[in-house]
Formats: C-alpha cells, sequence, structure tokens
C-alpha cells in the first residue's frame, strides 16, 4: 500500500470518516476477448483479469502499466487516478478494453 494512502486512511481515522471500501472488478479473458470490453470502477478499486483462454494475454496501457496473465491464471491492478484508460493484449492486439475511472 502506498504512503499517500496510509496518510489518507490515517488521517479518515483522525476525524472519524469512515473511508470507502475498495472493490474488486473482474474481467474474464476467453475466446481472444476481454469480457465485459467496458468496465467502470473507482479510485482505489481493483481490476482483476481472469484468463480462461488457452493462450497467454496481457492487460497493456501504452506508455503505461501491463498486467501478464498466463494461460489459466489472473493478474490484477489496482487504479490510482481518475480517467479513462484503454488497454489492449500485447500478444493480440485486436483484443481491445476499457476502463472508466471514477473518484
Amino acid at each position: 500500500m502506498s504512503a499517500a494512502r496510509h496518510l489518507s486512511m490515517a488521517l479518515a481515522f483522525l476525524l472519524g470518516i469512515a473511508p470507502a471500501s475498495a472493490e474488486t472488478v473482474t474481467v474474464t479473458v476467453q475466446n481472444l476477448a476481454f469480457s465485459p470490453a467496458e468496465v467502470s470502477a473507482k479510485v482505489g478499486d481493483t481490476i482483476q483479469w481472469v484468463n480462461k483462454d488457452k493462450f497467454a494475454h496481457t492487460a497493456t496501457v501504452t506508455n503505461g502499466w501491463e498486467v501478464m496473465l498466463p494461460v489459466g491464471k489472473s493478474g490484477s491492478h489496482t487504479l490510482e487516478k481518475a480517467g479513462t484508460i484503454d488497454y489492449i493484449c500485447r500478444f493480440h492486439p485486436n483484443m481491445k478494453g476499457r476502463i472508466t475511472v471514477g473518484p
């Protein structure tokens, strides 16, 4: 957990504010597709990709992060800022996904 997240949690505790609980949003990878292809989440939520395909895949953001998804495994990424994130599979660039991240 980042220092900023620790600080915000400590501040929320001291002020008596209950922090919003983070959630996990699951995306299935199967038949050379991300499903659902578009998801919505909040800052602090985690996106988890579950690879049910017969091929290895990635969730790759150009000039950003990458999550490796071996066959039969899962991978995840915690969202740090609001905005729209478009990603692809580096091995299969026709596979595309989008995450809309709210505050």
